[in-house]
């Protein structure tokens, strides 16, 4: 997610419109706001931001003014409740996507391995595909995927072999146990 935002692209990336109020529905104050922009930056991003310091503080003003309700409230909209998983699953079911689940990462990681791999060494480059490939079949990433240095959160370890064979190309973690990252190569 950028962290600049021009007037122009505030504008057309963060104003509320009619389908967007009619999900909005009649929430008030912080949960109004907090719904406001986990749609607007699902919307952009086909994922949840991860942390509340994720969403542009210009588009928190900005959605903020469009809904009625003070740009500090956002501070206090609860990242652990319930109310942001029904906030997550009502957007989920807006967009047509769903939840990544187990199956999904071993759909993922043999794609990966099988597409991605053998021809993309660059982690930002593996990272965003995988990205892509949520979003084409609209799944939501796991964990903290996204375009910036932040490592996947899949495991992939259960895939791969320890070595490649010869003319074969592989994706292999690296990295803690909580942070995977991929590292992939021909032989």
């Amino acid at each position: 997610m950028q962290h600049e935002w021009s007037t122009e692209d505030l504008i057309a990336s963060w104003t509320l419109v009619g389908e967007d109020w009619e999900l909005v529905g009649n929430k008030a104050g912080l949960t109004r706001l907090g719904f406001a922009l986990l749609l607007k930056f699902f919307e952009i991003e086909s994922r949840f931001p991860q942390v509340k310091n994720e969403v542009p503080s210009e588009a928190v003003v900005y959605v903020a003014r469009q809904g009625g309700v003070d740009p500090e409230e956002f501070d206090r909209y609860d990242w652990d409740g319930r109310a942001i998983e029904r906030h997550r699953m009502q957007i989920r079911a807006a967009f047509g996507f769903r939840m990544f689940t187990r199956a999904d990462e071993d759909k993922l990681a043999g794609w990966l391995t099988r597409e991605v791999c053998p021809v993309e060494l660059r982690d930002d480059q593996l990272r965003q595909a995988l990205l892509v490939r949520c979003r084409a079949e609209r799944l939501e990433p796991p964990g903290r995927v996204d375009r910036s240095s932040v490592p996947p959160a899949l495991p992939l370890s259960r895939h791969f072999a320890t070595a490649p064979s010869p003319g074969s190309a592989k994706c292999l973690p690296s990295g803690s146990k909580t942070s995977p990252t991929m590292t992939c190569w021909s032989s």
